[in-house]
């Protein structure tokens, strides 16, 4: 594609982006001088990794309140920031969340470095996210690639590789489009037009600014864009949760080890998830099954079996928590398992 057409897919695209920008509450007006805090735009790119901007703003809302400085959050105690994330899933985030803000407080006296490489020296910020902010926050010209960008080019240019392995080619298409002219805008407006216009089903390609310069749509097949490796079957295990009710309105949790998935989280009495997993009650009690839930995380699902009962334990370790307060708190698989035993 020659310079003179990546010239005017940018014009066209970010004359869209100034008249359709999404309304987000990590962003400033399209062409905005002042720029947005870099707190605010690396806070919702971690909450954006894996889940939607619908379900992001509720948290992204109540973290700001909450924590409204990097310094705020890094003072935070671990507890609290668990328990606020709780439903965003994927829990090495949150922590990677308070390291990362406790070593821009400690190391950089509480404000963002405004580069890439700088950037990609924080705790938990790797290559995306660095360029992410150096972009939206500090205006520094970056190549900011998600899905929604990786859609648009994989269309754009008919790119027939495979995705993962297409990754490094449209990451080099990508790259063609950045420029000193807007820098902070650009990446804003290929993550709405891939949000709302060039979507992973169905695209609106008569809407599309760039519809005239994609050569997807001129073969006719855009949906068919990217082209995707065809993905492993996704492995399935079996588990049990044991809810011990007070039967004064409390159940009892336990904070699970700081490594491994949930680390460091309150959750429930539990076997171990595996094909074949053993039944063995924290105590004896009159445990009643009450049903099986499923939850399916990054690398497996899980049915997973709430058992519970009415006792007590004299175990220091056990934390006794008001239920409607637990059912807030705890992580969402088990969440799910609470309110089936619950119910």
């Amino acid at each position: 594609m020659k310079p003179s057409e990546i010239a005017r897919l940018r014009a066209a695209l970010l004359d869209w982006y100034d008249a359709n920008a999404r309304d987000l509450p990590w962003r400033t007006e399209p062409g905005e001088a002042t720029r947005t805090d870099p707190y605010r735009v690396w806070m919702s790119e971690v909450m954006l990794q894996q889940t939607t901007t619908v379900h992001a703003a509720p948290y992204f809302h109540t973290f700001t309140k909450r924590w409204p400085t990097v310094s705020d959050l890094a003072g935070a105690d671990d507890a609290d920031v668990m328990a606020a994330w709780a439903g965003l899933g994927y829990y090495a985030r949150a922590r990677n969340l308070l390291a990362c803000a406790r070593m821009v407080a400690e190391d950089y006296n509480g404000v963002f470095p405004d580069t890439e490489e700088a950037l990609l020296k924080l705790k938990g910020v790797g290559a995306y996210t660095a360029a992410a902010v150096a972009a939206i926050a500090f205006g520094r010209p970056a190549n900011v690639v998600d899905g929604n960008v990786e859609r648009v080019m994989s269309r754009l240019f008919a790119v027939k590789n495979e995705v993962p392995a297409a990754r490094p080619e449209l990451k080099r298409l990508a790259g063609l489009f950045v420029s000193d002219h807007r820098p902070s805008d650009w990446p804003q407006a290929l993550m709405d037009l891939g949000a709302r216009i060039c979507r992973p089903k169905s695209p609106l390609c008569e809407q599309c600014p760039l519809s005239f310069g994609c050569e997807a749509y001129a073969e006719g097949e855009p949906q068919s864009y990217p082209r995707k490796a065809k993905k492993a079957e996704r492995p399935h295990r079996l588990g049990h949760a044991f809810v011990l009710r007070d039967g004064k309105g409390r159940v009892a949790l336990v904070k699970r080890p700081e490594k491994g998935l949930l680390g460091g989280m309150l959750g429930l009495f539990g076997s171990e998830w595996s094909a074949v997993p053993a039944y063995e009650p924290p105590l004896t009690a009159d445990w009643v099954e009450a049903g099986t839930i499923n939850h399916v995380f990054t690398h497996f699902s899980l049915d997973l079996t709430a058992h519970v009962a009415t006792g007590h334990a004299d175990d220091p370790s056990l934390i006794w928590i008001d239920e409607a307060e637990a059912l807030k708190s705890l992580p969402t698989v088990f969440k799910k398992a609470l309110e089936r035993a619950l119910a």
